[in-house]
């Protein structure tokens, strides 16, 4: 049995597809269970419960062969964030799949570092390396930003305008990687026990958020040129909104972050 935790999501509906279609039974953990069986269907068992709170979590995942996380709080407000969410939550999970003698499947980014400057960054890192302390068997999947993700903010911003709103100049090489290479990588990392023990990375294809915005145009049939929110109003966003609303004051620091941090160029998948 595979667990699934956080198989709602954009990855973890993809995780929990591939599984299904390789006859692995699978069980996903979220914290909306009525809303999870309505998009997944009857063909997966959903059960409820909350990485922040260790109580239940062993059962929940008791005889599971192993733990998926695809879990995270970027979008996540105080009390939900990657804090609460990717680190500690992550610790809890660890320690569950640890007592029960499963493996454990961890989805983090590229570029997680204790010194990172957007705290999911820090938080993923932070859950890297209690992992790796740890006695559970364990195997790491880092990835970079969604391609799906970001034309989805994309297309929400042109709204009737067909003009999308670009964070900062847009003119930064991001390694994009589609979802579903994403959940590729984390099957092969759950049921291949050749790659346990170690870190992949899935590297994406480069490209700029100007381009991606006017990638999206033409997909649409839009027209007109793109508008750019500056760097400085960004700065200033994260700042001032942290102290109401982190969620949006992390969204802010992120996209300046893709924005001017040069990633490594990478159009590879490394197994």
């Amino acid at each position: 049995m595979i667990v699934v935790v956080g198989g709602s999501g954009l990855l973890g509906r993809l995780v929990v597809d591939r599984l299904l279609s390789l006859e692995e039974r699978v069980v996903v953990l979220v914290r909306d269970a009525d809303r999870a069986r309505s998009a997944l269907g009857s063909a997966v068992a959903v059960v409820g419960g909350d990485v922040r709170r260790r109580e239940g979590l062993a059962g929940a995942v008791a005889g599971a062969d192993c733990v998926i996380s695809a879990v995270h709080g970027f979008l996540g407000g105080r009390g939900a964030g990657p804090i609460d969410v990717d680190h500690w939550g992550n610790v809890n999970l660890i320690d569950a799949a640890g007592a029960t003698g499963a493996r454990f499947v961890l989805t983090s980014v590229c570029g997680a570092a204790p010194d990172h400057p957007v705290d999911l960054f820090r938080a993923k890192y932070a859950a890297e390396q209690y992992l790796r302390s740890s006695s559970t068997p364990w195997t790491i999947v880092r990835a970079p930003a969604y391609l799906e993700t970001w034309l989805t903010i994309l297309a929400e911003t042109a709204g009737s305008s067909g003009r999308p709103v670009v964070f900062g100049r847009g003119d930064q090489p991001i390694p994009f990687a589609r979802a579903a290479e994403v959940a590729d990588v984390v099957v092969a990392a759950a049921t291949d026990t050749t790659l346990r023990g170690r870190t992949l990375e899935v590297h994406g294809e480069p490209m700029t958020m100007n381009g991606l915005a006017r990638e999206l145009q033409e997909q649409r049939d839009w027209h007109g040129s793109l508008r750019h929110v500056p760097r400085p109003v960004l700065r200033a966003l994260a700042l001032a909104a942290a102290p109401v609303n982190p969620a949006f004051a992390r969204q802010n620091r992120a996209a300046l972050e893709l924005d001017t941090r040069r990633a490594p160029l990478v159009s590879a998948r490394t197994l």
